[in-house]
């Protein structure tokens, strides 16, 4: 009798870890589901995404060109802010090569217009494993995300976009102007969607602070010793990928970038009061 329980036991554990993988197959499918939706949308207007969304940080008229340009006048410091379009002319070397780059440009986009609804099938997935206590500490968790991403993903378009492309289009190698650069479209897709893709998971970091802060991995004194070293980096970066050398456009980088390391400080001394708060009522 003891044995046919044990084997009862099994096989309800069996058809429990079977169940979760039926689970998880829903997640997945749905998920895919909603980016091939969405790249099917992207496919069918790629001429419209191409000329007024892809093209857009090698547009004399884009948006960051004319908004920086204006501040620049507002600010009374000339021209300084007023950087120069792209003028650089798209190849590809391939029969197939516009095809394939309008698949690749359909899916990413699909996997960034889909992002929120992703990390919710995602997060209805790991829910049920979490204890009542770590579900009230992950309230707006799917909101704080996808606010997050789609944050850095703009930053990545429309300030980061102009910036790198202007440097790297300018740059010359030696001084006799022997090299003429003529990129091609599918190497300017990478570098656009590792730039929107990067720094739509870089700006994750309050987010992920917070988390870290939760478990102890890290407290806000860790991070506020480190802020000396974070803003060598950060100044390293802004001068980077900014063409001029000029302290007005690297300061245009950095001052996004370090607001976003000192926003994480703040939120994880938030997060780290409240779990003291929360300890001092469990010993009540």
């Amino acid at each position: 009798m003891a044995i046919f329980d044990r084997f009862k036991k099994s096989e309800a554990s069996e058809m429990s870890f079977i169940d979760h993988l039926e689970v998880l197959r829903g997640t997945i499918v749905r998920s895919l589901s909603s980016i091939l939706i969405a790249a099917i949308v992207i496919f069918i207007y790629r001429d419209w995404v191409m000329d007024n969304v892809i093209t857009g940080p090698l547009n004399p008229d884009f948006i960051t060109y004319r908004a920086f340009c204006n501040l620049s006048h507002f600010l009374h410091l000339g021209d300084s802010l007023c950087m120069p379009p792209v003028k650089t002319q798209l190849q590809s070397t391939t029969f197939g090569g516009q095809f394939l780059s309008a698949i690749s440009m359909a899916m990413v986009g699909g996997l960034i217009v889909a992002f929120p609804f992703v990390f919710w099938q995602i997060w209805l997935f790991i829910k049920p494993a979490l204890k009542e206590k770590e579900l009230k500490n992950t309230r707006f968790m799917i909101f704080w995300v996808s606010f997050f991403f789609f944050l850095g993903a703009s930053f990545g378009f429309f300030v980061l976009g102009p910036f790198t492309f202007n440097f790297l289009a300018s740059f010359q190698l030696g001084t006799k102007n022997i090299i003429t650069t003529i990129p091609t479209f599918s190497d300017y897709l990478d570098n656009l969607t590792n730039l929107i893709l990067g720094c739509g998971i870089a700006f994750e970091l309050p987010v992920i602070v917070f988390l870290l802060t939760k478990i102890g991995l890290i407290t806000p004194k860790f991070l506020t010793t480190t802020r000396k070293y974070a803003v060598v980096i950060i100044l390293i970066v802004a001068a980077f990928i900014t063409p001029s050398p000029d302290w007005y456009s690297q300061t245009i980088v950095f001052i996004p970038l370090y607001t976003l390391f000192e926003f994480s400080i703040f939120v994880s001394r938030w997060a780290n009061r409240n779990m003291k708060q929360e300890e001092d009522e469990e010993w009540d």
